[in-house]
């Protein structure tokens, strides 16, 4: 589906979107769902996951407060999103910096997300590659990464998204770039993590590979016009969230090169 298409379609549905995040993206990632056009849910209970992640559009799955009960959570919802065939995304935050971590990504990898979006050196490292992560913030070029995007799109059937100054997405067999944006983004907390939530809201809109074009240029367009408006990081959240409403079907297209 045609990017535009994809917008026009979520705005029509408006998919409900479970939303497994952390602690400190919880309000932004809403926002932002509900900005964009979709339905955000932030159910973490273990108890209520087999019941409620069956009647959503998309699971999303981010460990960056991940703690043991989370964990158990998240495991059975992506379980439950592949048996009751719900698509679901994961968001590996810095999965390096212990073993717990590591190895909550790996289990999940394994169960073979729909699509995986990280930074580069998250990527990296999830296919075995040494990379200059620090915490949460990447240390590593998009175009570092672009290797092991392909090869884990490859070995898990995933659409994997690199996002940087410039976007990378594949399947494996495609790629593509996604330009714009602005150098304010990674100044404001939890806006990746929020991008993940809305991968969702469109790969419950449309084909995986689709979806996570349309995610990435949505958010460099609507980043390019909050630019434009705001003072610091503090405004930009502002007019990012308003840009994201404001932004129309057509305009989506221009930020991808493929």
């Amino acid at each position: 589906m045609a990017p535009q298409d994809l917008l026009t379609t979520l705005r029509a549905q408006n998919p409900l979107v479970h939303c497994i995040t952390n602690y400190v993206a919880m309000n932004t990632a809403a926002n932002v769902v509900l900005a964009a056009g979709a339905s955000p849910a932030m159910v973490h209970a273990k108890e209520e996951i087999a019941e409620f992640s069956p009647i959503c559009g998309a699971v999303t799955i981010n460990i960056g407060t991940v703690s043991a009960p989370w964990a158990a959570s998240m495991l059975t919802a992506a379980r439950t999103a592949n048996d009751k065939k719900v698509p679901w995304v994961l968001d590996p935050v810095a999965h390096f910096i212990s073993g717990f971590r590591k190895g909550v990504a790996q289990d999940l990898l394994a169960l073979r997300p729909t699509i995986l979006r990280g930074n580069a050196s998250e990527i990296m490292a999830l296919a075995g590659e040494a990379g200059a992560g620090k915490g949460v913030d990447s240390g590593d070029s998009v175009g570092a990464a672009e290797s092991a995007a392909r090869s884990i799109a490859e070995a898990y059937c995933a659409v994997v998204v690199v996002t940087g100054p410039v976007d990378f997405v594949t399947d494996g067999a495609r790629a593509a770039k996604i330009t714009g944006g602005s150098e304010i983004m990674p100044m404001v907390t939890a806006l990746g993590c929020a991008q993940t939530a809305l991968m969702g809201a469109y790969a419950a809109s449309g084909p995986a590979f689709d979806a996570a074009l349309a995610t990435a240029a949505h958010f460099k367009v609507a980043g390019t016009k909050a630019a434009q408006q705001a003072n610091g990081p503090g405004s930009f959240q502002v007019h990012f969230l308003d840009a994201l409403s404001a932004t129309q079907p057509d305009e989506l297209s221009g930020a991808i090169q493929e």
